[in-house]
Parts: structure tokens; sequence; C-alpha cells
């Protein structure tokens, strides 16, 4: 009975919220169709179809959709523990995949028939829920050291070490930034971070530059292979030009589609760069095709609404009763805008490139999936943070009214006007 009343006061998800994530859902279906079609038509390895890589976005969107539904219409208290036995299986499947196959230089993916899974994806979530879980229930014992930091640090770090052993250095990236946001946030001593910040430069220069003095003692094809990757890419970060057909190839071709797109862009369906120019055009090199068909008016419209988005999430996890309601909400939010920025800052040659998707708009089964089901529970947030609230302040507008004197400030009013 208490159950069904509790669901009674849940108010309705935030409209705003729910329909800007539709729209970068769509939008991003549209843009994989765009910078996809031309590719895999020519290719008998996609069975010469045009929609090979649409129809498999739109599946797994509609996957999304339903796991988003029905995440939304669990109150998120109830993640406490439900994401538990996710959590573990993120952990082993993180174990697994270091021995499959390596692409790129990574091996980040398991395959189950002609479908991939990305772990990275699915742990990225858990570790948020994990870490929101044990920060909140810490409460002010967060703060103490030995207690509260270094058990939550140990979990960022172990689930970190398991990404790099892929290696994958951006998802590593992105999973330490937003658990450093949600630390933050959760009200964590300001010494015990910036010493996390020092501790983490430093045991990443003793791993990196073991690493590549072990690789020359001991090289072998494979080591050699994901060495050269990660050098190559800072090498086309700093001069891409200096090797035009290898490392610096992907950067450059980057470039020139968002340069070809000008003030006003080619057109939707009319940019060239995606003609088998510019590899993975529907995947890391998205915002690219953005760039150029619909131009520097449109990729600023696009982003726009993207960090409209984000900020209309943070201010829904903010509205939240709870700080579990909170942080979570924050992390989920931060994830996205932390991957977001990775991604258009690799392409743009902001920041090197580490390749990972652009949430919502990338070619990719494992990540649509994962963000959606992650709005589900920011949605299940905005729902709890609206009526009660309401309520809560019709209350109080009664009983300073009840305890007021009749006709005041009328009283005042006639007072002052003679």
């Amino acid at each position: 009975m208490r159950d069904n009343k509790e669901e009674e006061r849940r108010g309705a998800p935030d409209f705003q919220l729910l329909i800007l994530t539709l729209l970068l859902v769509g939008f991003g279906i549209v843009m994989v169709f765009s910078s996809s079609s031309s590719i895999a038509q020519v290719s008998q390895t996609f069975n010469n179809d045009p929609m090979y890589f649409t129809k498999r976005q739109i599946a797994f969107g509609l996957a999304g959709m339903l796991g988003m539904l029905i995440t939304m219409n669990i109150p998120y208290e109830k993640f406490k523990k439900l994401f538990v036995p996710v959590f573990i299986l993120a952990i082993i499947l993180l174990m697994i995949v270091p021995f499959a196959d390596s692409i790129n230089g990574a091996s980040s993916w398991l395959k189950v028939g002609t479908f991939g899974i990305q772990p990275t994806e699915l742990a990225k979530i858990t570790t948020i829920m994990y870490l929101s879980a044990l920060i909140s229930k810490k409460g002010e014992r967060f703060r103490d050291l030995r207690t509260g930091y270094i058990p939550v640090m140990v979990i960022v770090g172990f689930v970190a070490g398991l990404i790099m052993l892929q290696p994958d250095l951006g998802s590593c990236f992105i999973l330490v930034a937003t658990a450093g946001l949600l630390i933050f946030a959760g009200g964590a001593n300001l010494k015990h971070i910036l010493g996390s910040i020092g501790l983490l430069i430093l045991g990443a220069s003793i791993v990196l530059g073991a690493s590549t003095l072990w690789d020359r003692i001991n090289p072998s094809e494979t080591t050699s292979a994901k060495s050269s990757y990660k050098l190559n890419r800072i090498q086309a970060f700093l001069d891409p030009w200096k090797d035009t057909q290898d490392s610096g190839y992907n950067l450059i071709q980057s470039m020139t589609a968002i340069g070809h797109g000008g003030l006003t862009g080619t057109g939707f369906g009319q940019g060239i760069q995606k003609l088998h120019y510019l590899p993975n055009a529907y995947n890391d090199f998205i915002f690219s095709v953005i760039g150029e068909e619909f131009g520097f008016i449109g990729s600023i419209l696009f982003l726009l609404v993207y960090i409209y988005f984000i900020w209309r999430g943070i201010l829904v996890s903010l509205r939240s009763h709870t700080t579990y309601g909170t942080l979570m909400g924050v992390g989920v939010m931060g994830l996205i805008a932390i991957q977001a920025f990775i991604n258009i800052g690799g392409v743009t040659r902001t920041i090197p490139i580490t390749g990972v998707t652009l949430p919502f708009i990338s070619y990719g089964g494992s990540s649509l999936l994962v963000m959606m089901v992650s709005m589900g529970i920011v949605l299940s947030i905005s729902r709890d943070s609206s009526i009660p609230v309401k309520q809560e302040r019709t209350k109080s507008v009664v009983v300073k009214t009840a305890g007021a004197v009749p006709f005041e400030p009328d009283r005042r009013r006639r007072h002052h006007l003679s």
C-alpha cells in the first residue's frame, strides 16, 4: 500500500529533457545514414546495403528507447541495489576483453554473432551508480581520507586499470574525469583531490615510461603495434602534415571536411570527405560530416542544442531531494559532456584523437543503448523532483498565511497614502 502511494506521488518526467534526448537520437540516426550509405553500398562486407548501418542504429535506438522507458518508471532509489549484479558483470567482461581480437591497436570489443559489445560503456555507467551510492551513504565521513576518500579511489583505480589493459586511453580518461566530477560534487576535501591528481600524473608517467622501456627491451609484433599506434596519435596532433598518408591522414581529412563546409555547409547528404576519404565517418568522425554538410552555422546550432541538453539534465539533477539522486544525475550528464568534448576536441585538433564516440550521434550500439538507459535514470530522478517540491511549497505558504495578521498590507498601504 505504501509503494502505491509513493508511485502516485511521483510526477511526470521532465518533458524538455525527454524531447531533447529523442531529438538527438533521431538526428544521430539521420547522420549515420548520411555518413555511411555510400560506403556500405559499394562494400560486399556490408551486403551492398546502403541502409546497413542505419538499420542497426535504428534497432539499437528502439532497444534503447524501451530501456529508457523502463528505467524512467523505476524509482531511482532502487538502483542502489539493482546495479550491483550489472557492475559485477561489467568487471568480468573487462577482464575478458583484453584477450579479444585487437582492432586499431586496442582490444575493446567482444563479438556476439554479427554484433560487437563494448564492456567499457557498461563499466562507465555502473561505476557512476556505484560511486553515487557509496558517497551518499558515507555522508560526512566521505571527507575523511582513510574511511571515506581512499575506498572510493580504490574502486576508480581498479576499473580504470582494467580499461587500460585493452588499452583504451580515451575511455579511461573519461571514466577518471567523470569520477573526479562526482568526487568533487560529493564534497571531498580539496587537498585530497589535488593530491590524487598529482599521484595520477606521477603514476601515469611511471606506467608509460615502464611500458616504453619494456617494449624496447622485449619487442614483439603486438606490443610494437600498440606502442606505435599511441605514439602516432600524439605526433599527428602536434603536426598532422608531417605524415599525411599515415599517422596524420585521419586528422587532415577531418579538418578538410570541416573547412569545406564553410559557413553554411554543402547540404545534407552532399558531403565529399565521407566518400572513402574520411575513415570511420559514421563513428569517431561523425562531427566532421556535420561540419561539412551543415557548415559553421549548423555546427554551432547543434552544439547549442547539445549544451542546453546537458544543462537541462544537470538542472534536473540538482533539484533532486536526495544526495544519491543529485550525484547520479550529475554523473550521467557529466559523462556525456566529457565524452562529447573529447570526441569533438579530437576531430577539430583541439586535443589528441582518442577514438571515442559522440554520445547519441555516432554509430555504435553499445554506446547508444547504455546512454539511453542512463537518460532513463535521469528522467526517473526528474519525476521525483517535481510534484513533491510544489506540495511542500504550498504547505509552507498555508502555514505562513494562517499566522499572518488579516489585512495588514492594506492598512500599511492606507497609512502610506495618508
